[in-house]
């Protein structure tokens, strides 16, 4: 396959050229290839490969072969399987960056980093960036949001995604309180989450819902096309809203997390 395909993306234009895809590149571009060169040297190979930036400014990336599930979750992104293995990459990907992180700088990433800083967070980790084979997550795509940070901060939006913490309101979600508890738990589980961080985990949902709204009003004012429109569409209601029903969940979520 050498012909031109546009994929689905949130908010810039990917296109896939054979086995690579060509992305925009940002201010924050060249750390991002310092950090998926230093995956790969490190044996971490869950992440596209880096290549090089066009004439056009375009990176080229490798393209990884999977399906990636947008929302409502698809039966294979909503699976047990998939919620463990998202948990368990999701680590794996954290302990690759330990070493990187500790010399990497903590400014000119699109995201400021969260101290105290722990390892490279991911800063979007769902559905839409994780590709499966069947029903288990075997890569992780888009690391424009990547950022220096605690565990905790980036295992507290990926949980909100994948099991997920969401209101009744909230078409995109699914599943009871109390199953999202269980649902909780082995997420927690399988990434071997600290009892610490279990015990403030339910804040840093809450924190990293409303921060993620912050964020999207500040790119929005910023000139954003794309985050004005999540705006106008109302996206940052429905998670201020998630957060607000996390808040109101917390027994239920905190008795089953240890």
């Amino acid at each position: 396959m050498s012909e031109r395909e546009v994929l689905a993306g949130g908010v810039n234009e990917v296109v896939r050229v054979g086995a690579v895809v060509h992305r925009p590149t940002g201010p924050w571009s060249l750390l991002v290839h310092g950090l998926l060169c230093h995956l790969r040297a490190n044996g971490f190979t869950a992440a596209p490969a880096f290549h090089e930036v066009t004439e056009d400014g375009l990176e080229v990336l490798d393209f990884l072969e999977g399906a990636v599930s947008n929302y409502p979750a698809t039966p294979a992104a909503a699976s047990r399987t998939a919620l463990e293995t998202a948990a368990r990459l999701l680590r794996a990907y954290h302990d690759a960056t330990v070493t990187f992180v500790a010399t990497a700088p903590r400014h000119g990433w699109q995201v400021a980093a969260v101290e105290p800083v722990e390892v490279l967070c991911h800063g979007d980790y769902a559905p839409h960036n994780c590709v499966l084979d069947g029903d288990r997550v075997v890569g992780v795509i888009d690391f424009d949001l990547a950022h220096p940070g605690t565990r905790i901060w980036d295992v507290s939006y990926a949980a909100y995604r994948w099991v997920p913490l969401t209101a009744p309101s909230n078409a995109d979600g699914f599943g009871t309180t109390e199953e999202q508890a269980a649902r909780l738990r082995i997420f927690c589980d399988h990434y071997g989450l600290a009892a610490t961080d279990r015990a403030a985990l339910v804040d840093a949902v809450v924190a990293r819902l409303r921060g993620l709204v912050d964020f999207m009003r500040a790119q929005a004012a910023a000139g954003s096309a794309a985050f004005a429109g999540h705006l106008r569409d109302g996206h940052h209601l429905q998670y201020l809203a998630d957060a607000e029903y996390v808040i109101r969940s917390r027994a239920a979520y905190e008795r089953l997390l240890y």
